[in-house]
């Protein structure tokens, strides 16, 4: 098991510095930079050409007058330090940028990641047991529905109607009457009105998939002779589901968990833009609009970060569900 682990330690070390070079460069390919747009915005704004000197005294002290990869390796080495670098927009650290929009982020994706598996397991168990059921087919439908339909247009219709019924605005993170205040109880219950759609939103999909594999496993277990047996020893069908079929259809179900949080993580990202709340992804789509290169990589790291820590968890687990795969 100690070999197992460090070796999955080592794979994501790996990953995470090769999404960090990758990311990086990335974001230079296009033409031009954030100092490109802003020499841009100063020569409307003189209604004149900018001094080529002054444009050299900007590069210098953007950093943009070294090359790609002496500024990646500074930003490597300062990141490695907890150092992020300047924002070239916001004018401000890096890391207080990706401060203020993390605890959302990680609220989010934790609620979803739950309500994701609290909602889908009981109806993958009660799809398989009841199959071609009234029932089954409803959270088929429910599922295919889930599916198809991309996140940021069902909280636009989550939103549209209730605020319809209700009259609540549930855009942006809190309501206006709160906007100014101190964190208390009645400000973290609104919070959790307004990334409520944001979490139902960005789960369904995860939430459909996980019941057709859900309902999958348990239908191959259920065939199997074992369950004939353990039924001719008088165990209760409850007694039976759980000790046996379910247990063993979890294993695909922990395996999910690396694919999950990563859907979760990108379908957050349009859908938080939707709903105005200042998620991690938004900012990414701000630094990105803006060739913002120490934000956007940054941010990068970050949801690449929570990927791979999702993937890390899922092998642990399947490493406690299932002692087969410790040796592998």
């Amino acid at each position: 098991m100690k070999y197992y682990l460090l070796r999955r330690f080592f794979y994501t070390v790996i990953l995470l510095f090769a999404v960090s070079a990758f990311s990086f460069f990335l974001i230079d390919l296009p033409p031009g930079d954030y100092l490109t747009s802003y020499v841009a915005s100063l020569r409307d704004a003189r209604g004149s050409e900018i001094d080529q000197a002054e444009i050299e005294g900007l590069k210098q002290q953007y950093g943009l007058d070294q090359s790609l990869l002496v500024r990646y390796g500074k930003w490597m080495r300062n990141m490695l330090n907890g150092n992020f670098g300047r924002s070239f927009a916001w004018n401000r650290e890096v890391s207080d940028l990706i401060h203020e929009r993390l605890w959302i982020t990680l609220l989010t994706a934790v609620l979803t990641l739950v309500v994701t598996y609290a909602v889908a397991i009981p109806i993958g168990i009660y799809s398989a047991t009841r199959q071609y059921s009234i029932g089954d087919y409803f959270f088929t439908i429910i599922g295919f529905m889930g599916l198809a339909m991309p996140t940021f247009f069902l909280a636009l219709v989550l939103m549209y109607y209730i605020n319809r019924a209700t009259g609540f605005s549930v855009g942006g993170l809190y309501s206006p009457e709160y906007m100014n205040q101190p964190m208390n109880t009645a400000k973290f219950i609104d919070m959790l009105k307004h990334i409520s759609i944001l979490v139902i939103a960005v789960g369904m999909a995860g939430t459909a998939s996980v019941i057709r594999i859900m309902r999958s496993g348990i239908l191959d277990e259920l065939q199997k002779p074992y369950v004939i047996a353990a039924r001719s020893k008088g165990l209760t069908e409850i007694q039976l589901l759980l000790r046996y079929p379910v247990r063993l259809a979890l294993n695909p179900i922990v395996s999910t968990i690396g694919w999950i949080l990563p859907s979760i993580v990108s379908g957050a990202t349009v859908t938080a833009i939707v709903m105005n709340i200042p998620t991690i992804g938004a900012l990414l789509y701000e630094a990105l609009l803006a060739q913002d290169t120490y934000v956007a990589a940054a941010s990068i790291m970050l949801l690449s970060f929570m990927t791979v820590v999702g993937m890390f968890i899922s092998d642990l687990l399947l490493a406690v569900v299932d002692p087969r795969i410790r040796f592998t």
